[in-house]
């Protein structure tokens, strides 16, 4: 089968260009240019506690997946629409830098990264959040991934 990236994978192909790292999926300010993805916003304000003000996507939940631009890489949806699990199980990273790292072997929890449309605040936007879960949410999706041949 395929398997779900790394946590390390996500984070790669969502934060990294020819330049310096993003701080967010579409760059460094706030809020969002238009048509760079689905976050909380106004279409969203009846849903959701706190959105971005100044940006309208136009969907109050999910979106179809490709709705948005792909980011440098040609990769769709990495932030906004949904939060993705990923392979690794969630563990308190060490302050060492690693070289494509693996998580945990085993844990109660995996690892669950981006924004999705639930998502308003500037640390849940950020590229570099992390969060974590066992069970499904509505607002957290996944996708495969594979190994290059």
């Amino acid at each position: 089968g395929y398997p779900r990236p790394t946590e390390a994978e996500w984070a790669w192909s969502a934060r990294s260009t020819e330049a310096a790292p993003l701080r967010f999926p579409w760059g460094d300010q706030l809020p969002p240019p238009d048509r760079h993805g689905n976050y909380a916003d106004r279409a969203a304000s009846n849903v959701v506690g706190r959105i971005i003000f100044g940006y309208n996507d136009n969907y109050i939940v999910a979106a179809p997946v490709g709705s948005f631009l792909a980011n440098p890489k040609g990769i769709y949806d990495l932030g906004g629409n949904v939060a993705e699990w990923t392979h690794d199980f969630y563990e308190i990273p060490e302050q060492m830098e690693a070289v494509d790292p693996l998580g945990a072997e085993e844990g109660d929890y995996h690892v669950i990264r981006g924004s999705s449309w639930m998502h308003g605040t500037i640390t849940d936007l950020r590229l570099s959040f992390r969060d974590y879960g066992s069970d499904g949410r509505q607002d957290v999706g996944f996708r495969i991934a594979r190994f290059a041949e």
